[in-house]
């Protein structure tokens, strides 16, 4: 699928449907009994059953005269402890192609944070060994993720997607920390990295502004639809809950009613959408692509 803001053109690149025990796992505040009173989420973003759907998937994105990648899924080939990411077999890179940008084409890959549904297409396997897959890229990060992770005391599977995703591309001098102000940073004209921690104390988001139209792609700050109405739902990964539901809240609520297009990295299709005022609250409202 694909969207329009002003004179960009955004693409989503599929990788794998997550399974259904993912959003109890994962969200697990989002009871079947919560996500009944917000009957917009259903049929797209809940079944009947009130269980949430999920998905992995990047963003790519032709912007100041580069070719940019946003965050780069889970990966095939890689060993991991959750066995929905484990040892996959998909056609990611053939997708990626379809959508105009095989990898030697990539200028710019950018990570909102270094989790491993985020960071394993940075490599693939060629004779034994993990190499970066898009050859010509810079690959971007904040410096405040990078470092934490640096002095994290990592368990063994996290060590392990350190050393198979992010280490290969850190030796190949490809990787670059960005230093973000409380207001962001533009990388190229038109795309923007802006602060949104609380999911790790790094994470952050990507603006979008072209032809007076803008659009953000969340990121981990956002995992599911069910969160703009209830941003008091937290995930069970989030390292600072109560700055992860503070980045929500702050984010969210200036979207309301303004016509941006938000893109949640894990939003099952349609995936995009814009803020809406409701009540008291807000909710989400689904933007048809092409």
């Amino acid at each position: 699928m694909t969207w329009t803001v002003g004179e960009l053109t955004v693409h989503r690149v599929d990788e794998t449907p997550l399974p259904s025990a993912t959003g109890a796992w994962l969200l697990p505040a989002a009871t079947p009994e919560v996500v009944a009173r917000q009957g917009w989420l259903r049929p797209d973003f809940a079944g009947a059953d009130g269980v949430l759907r999920l998905a992995s998937h990047s963003f790519a994105v032709t912007a100041g005269g580069r070719r940019i990648l946003v965050d780069t899924g889970i990966g095939n080939g890689k060993q991991r402890a959750n066995p929905a990411w484990h040892d996959l077999r998909t056609d990611y890179l053939q997708r990626l192609a379809e959508a105009g940008f095989p990898p030697e084409s990539v200028d710019l890959v950018v990570h909102t944070h270094l989790h491993a549904d985020h960071v394993g297409w940075n490599t693939r396997l060629a004779d034994g060994e993990w190499v970066p897959t898009f050859p010509r890229a810079r690959h971007l990060v904040s410096r405040v993720e990078r470092e934490f992770w640096a002095g994290y005391p990592m368990d063994g599977p996290r060590r392990r997607m350190f050393r198979d995703s992010v280490l290969p591309v850190e030796d190949a001098g490809q990787l670059d920390l960005v230093d973000l102000g409380p207001g962001g940073v533009e990388l190229v004209p038109g795309l923007s990295l802006v602060p949104t921690p609380g999911h790790t104390p790094g994470h952050a988001s990507v603006r979008l502004d072209s032809g007076g139209r803008t659009a953000l792609i969340t990121g981990d700050c956002v995992h599911h639809p069910v969160q703009v109405a209830r941003p008091d739902i937290g995930s069970c990964v989030d390292i600072d809950p109560a700055l992860a539901e503070r980045t929500r809240r702050a984010l969210l609520a200036p979207f309301a009613g303004t016509g941006a297009l938000v893109l949640g990295t894990h939003f099952p299709a349609p995936t995009a959408g814009r803020v809406v005022a409701d009540g008291g609250g807000l909710r989400w409202e689904s933007a048809a692509g092409q």
